[in-house]
């Protein structure tokens, strides 16, 4: 049997990348593509704006507040769907099997292919030269037997870059890596193996399947298996979008009325990852967790989904104000949401948010 080829190709800084290779005047330049304002956050940073700290994601005030002489270029995210879907095109010349994340990256199963290419490395060396030649735009790679290898390997020469970890790599190269490098380990995971004594992926390898199964339940299979380069997750083509979200949980708790700064920029993090998609969500969703951890979640769905980020912005701070609890109550954690997505034809077009 052979071993599985798994691409992993991430764009280079992709809406800033389109920015400067449509405008000449903005190449070598810090560019932040962002609403400016102080409720906006950071679509994409240049590489320029990225060594001033400038990250996606950041409050675009903060980003200003880094980088001063950064230029704020208005998203256009009709003109990155037309760019990614020509980037798409150009992985149909070797594989069908196709599994798009976003509109700048996307897993390729190459184990075989359509161009006759007979191995991973040259197939993503072809797609590099390609997406350089036909779209004047670089892309980095990853090659790997599994999905997370390819996505560690895809980033570890960026930007325009390209690496390979193969099967008989794959313990040596592990080994060394923080914990906090595995899919799944967010912060309070990495503070706990931290807490045990575990910073490398190899002391987690070290660890008997039974005791990461105490500490951290189901979750502890899934880290002894990826700490031995283990993923068989297949590559699933045209995988349907069944919800967006994106949360964040406090260094300490707060009341409600502290929280609404933090529920305005996952908002517009939800709403910026939802552009995104060719389908469109329409059941808006706010959550909430306590500080004795009960979890609290409201959710409205319009007859017509929100077409803009200012209508989803004002459903999810509908939603925010129709909390009714404790006025005392604190909050470890908040989070918002866009789920319910559906193909566009599917939604009658009304002009009321909240019939």
């Amino acid at each position: 049997m052979n071993v599985r080829q798994i691409v992993h190709i991430d764009m280079d800084a992709f809406y800033a990348s389109v920015e400067q290779r449509d405008n000449p005047e903005l190449r070598g330049k810090p560019v932040v593509v962002a609403w400016l304002g102080s409720r906006s956050v950071v679509c994409a940073a240049s590489y320029e704006a990225r060594k001033f700290g400038v990250r996606s994601a950041m409050p675009a005030v903060t980003a200003e507040r880094l980088c001063p002489s950064a230029i704020f270029v208005p998203p256009d995210f009709s003109r990155y769907r037309a760019v990614s879907h020509a980037v798409r095109d150009i992985f149909a010349l070797h594989t069908d099997l196709i599994e798009p994340l976003s509109l700048d990256e996307a897993y390729l199963d190459v184990t075989q292919t359509k161009s006759g290419l007979i191995s991973g490395f040259e197939v993503a060396t072809s797609i590099r030269s390609q997406i350089r030649e036909v779209l004047n735009l670089t892309a980095s790679a990853g090659i790997a037997p599994n999905k997370f290898l390819a996505k560690i390997a895809s980033d570890w020469r960026k930007p325009d870059g390209l690496f390979e970890i193969r099967a008989d790599d794959i313990e040596s190269f592990l080994a060394p890596l923080p914990v906090g490098k595995l899919p799944g380990v967010g912060k309070v995971t990495e503070e706990r193996l931290l807490h045990l004594g575990h910073k490398t992926v190899g002391d987690i390898r070290a660890i008997g399947l039974s005791v990461l199964e105490a500490n951290f339940g189901s979750h502890g299979r899934r880290l002894f298996e990826l700490a031995r380069g283990i993923d068989e997750s297949p590559v699933v083509p045209d995988r349907p979008t069944q919800s967006i979200s994106a949360e964040d949980t406090f260094s300490s708790d707060m009341p409600l009325v502290e929280t609404e700064a933090t529920v305005t920029r996952l908002a517009e993090r939800v709403w910026n990852s939802a552009t995104q998609e060719s389908r469109i969500g329409r059941t808006v969703v706010l959550k909430l967790k306590t500080s004795d951890f009960n979890i609290a979640t409201r959710s409205h769905t319009p007859v017509s989904p929100p077409s803009s980020y200012e209508e989803f912005f004002e459903i999810v701070m509908w939603l925010f104000r129709r909390v009714d609890l404790d006025p005392s109550t604190r909050y470890r954690l908040v989070g918002v949401g866009l789920s319910n997505f559906s193909d566009p034809e599917a939604f009658p077009i009304q002009p009321n948010l909240f019939q």
